[in-house]
Parts: C-alpha cells; structure tokens; sequence
C-alpha cells in the first residue's frame, strides 16, 4: 500500500498519442514476462537502433509524446515506448518486481519483431525508469545504456527528502521497493551514460556522479547545467539530443 502511495503515481488516461505530433506509430499490447498485459507505441525512426524508453513514476507514456518528437526529429532512431503494469492501457498495479517483468516483457517483444535489429538497443531510463534500466541492463549486455535524472537507492531518496523521518523510520519499514541501483551499475558490462541536470533538487546530481563512479568503462557523464529534474530534453536543447544520438550510433 505505501509503495502504491509513496513511489507510483500512475495516471490512466491517455491524453496524446504520436499521430497528433505528425509521428507515425505503431498500437502495441504485448504481456510482461509473469503474462500481465501491456500497452506501448513503436515509432519508426530513420535508422537501425532502437531506443527503448522507460519512464518516470508519474503519469503514462501520454506525458510523453513531446519528448518522443524531438527524439524522433534529433536522434533518428526507432523508439519504443510502454506503460508499466497500472499506468495507462497496461494492466495490473505497480511494483518493483513488476516493473521488472515489464522490462523482460518488452525486451522479449522486441526480439520478437523481424523489423528491427536486437542487437542494436538502447536502454533509455529517466528517474525511475533508470531503475528499471539497471536492473536489465545487469541481465541483458546491450549496445547502449543511458540513466537520466536517476537515484541510487529508495533508502538515498528517502534520506533526501524526508531526513528527519528516515532517521526514526527506515524507509524498508514503509516501502517494499528498494530499487538498489547503485550496486547494480559495476554488474552491467554495456556502454553506459548518465545524464543529469545540475540544478536537479529531486534527486541531486551527487546521485547522478555515484552511478556514473561506480560503472565500468566505457562510460560518459552528461551534465546539463541549468536543468531541473523533469526539462533536460528542453533545457539542454540540439546539444543534448546530439550527445544521445552519437552515444547511441557509437554504443
């Protein structure tokens, strides 16, 4: 119950699609690796990759499309996008182990399509989809593995936030979700960029600098001075969408 109220804030309604930004795409609903049914978008890019784009905790993939077009515009490649279990068209209620199977789930999907090449993912993970992306990208060697505006622990977030409650009431007494990311990064063996804004009070950069130190090479840290938590892709501008495309080209 707590996590459904402290870490998820799922909306149900789908309020844009692609199409009313002029982007072609594709309807999906595939199921997650435990069988619950999912709902996301495939838009077809210009080239061979595939970004697979995991998104924050709040809202549905609808929240999305804005950022969606300018990755479809800057960057070129196909994006995959998808609602977690609870969030928009996709069954079920949110959980860390959930959101797991919804990553296997759409990564299997993926290897399923004769369109795209599965050799050449991408990971795209803002916020708590970063998590999500840690997670797989421990399982799953892929060309590229990108972590934005992300958090090392549900512990870190909680010693942020709420320091005073946190002191007297461990966060693993109020919340299952532990969402670890921190000691996942030395497990992953992919490219990985971390990309965040210097002026994040959500989940500071010091976050951001702790998943980079602890990831392997080859790895690039991507700061975007001015940029808060949730306007990366609009504060850091052609500069930022150029950096995505060519560490994504390079894997």
């Amino acid at each position: 119950m707590f996590d459904r109220w402290l870490a998820f804030f799922p909306t149900k309604e789908i309020t844009n699609t692609p199409d009313d930004l002029g982007m072609p795409f594709e309807e999906v609903y595939f199921p997650a690796a435990d069988g619950t049914q999912l709902h996301g978008w495939f838009i077809p890019g210009r080239g061979d990759d595939t970004l697979v784009w995991f998104h924050g905790n709040a809202g549905n993939i609808s929240n999305r499309v804005y950022n969606i077009m300018l990755l479809y515009q800057h960057v070129g490649a196909n994006v995959f996008i998808f609602d977690y279990r609870g969030y928009g068209r996709s069954e079920g209620k949110p959980s860390e182990k959930g959101l797991y199977s919804d990553g296997e789930g759409a990564l299997e999907y993926l290897r399923s399509r004769d369109d795209i090449d599965y050799d050449r993912l991408a990971l795209f993970g803002r916020s708590l989809g970063g998590c999500v992306v840690a997670e797989l990208a421990m399982r799953h060697r892929v060309k590229a593995v990108i972590i934005e505006s992300s958090f090392t622990s549900v512990d870190a977030m909680a010693h942020h936030n709420r320091p005073a409650i946190a002191f007297f009431i461990p966060s693993r007494l109020l919340v299952k979700s532990r969402f670890e990311s921190l000691a996942k990064m030395p497990r992953i063996h992919s490219p990985v960029m971390i990309v965040h804004g210097d002026r994040d009070i959500t989940v500071p950069i010091r976050m951001g600098r702790e998943l980079f130190d602890a990831a392997n090479e080859p790895k690039r840290f991507y700061e975007i001075k001015g940029a808060t938590h949730d306007d990366t892709h609009i504060v850091g501008g052609e500069n930022y969408f150029e950096a995505l495309r060519e560490f994504i080209e390079e894997g």
